[in-house]
């Protein structure tokens, strides 16, 4: 394993919600993605998932037992959306963040869309 540079990986992509893998460390996945607008309403049952952001802000929408809730997170700041939790990330225009999560993850968990990425097409930078 090389050193990353973060920075550099962000400016190799431009697409949208398609997450790119860096490394992997004991069954996780470090990847990170670009933002803007809203992703999809969706769940991951067994895989707790952890975003950081980078650059610009996300906000995790999240449908909780008591009602729902909104995440904002800005630079510098990281949330984890525990396994089961229904969410759905929107981000401000050119927004840069990190996802640390198991291999199994599926990128929009039981709902395919048109920006559905399949674990195994998502591509290594």
């Amino acid at each position: 394993m090389k050193k990353v540079n973060i920075e550099e990986k962000f400016s190799l992509f431009s697409e949208l919600w398609t997450p790119k893998v860096l490394a992997e460390s004991n069954g996780q996945l470090v990847k990170i993605a670009k933002g803007d607008g809203e992703l999809v309403w969706h769940t991951h049952l067994e895989e707790d998932e952890l975003f950081i952001v980078f650059k610009g802000q996300l906000t995790l929408q999240l449908k909780l037992a008591e009602g729902e809730k909104d995440i904002v997170l800005n630079v510098g700041e990281m949330y984890v959306v525990p396994k089961g939790v229904e969410h759905c990330p929107i981000a401000l225009p050119d927004t840069h963040f990190m996802m640390i999560e198991p291999a199994s993850t599926a990128h929009t968990g039981e709902h395919k869309i048109n920006r559905t990425i399949p674990s195994s097409q998502q591509e290594w930078i």
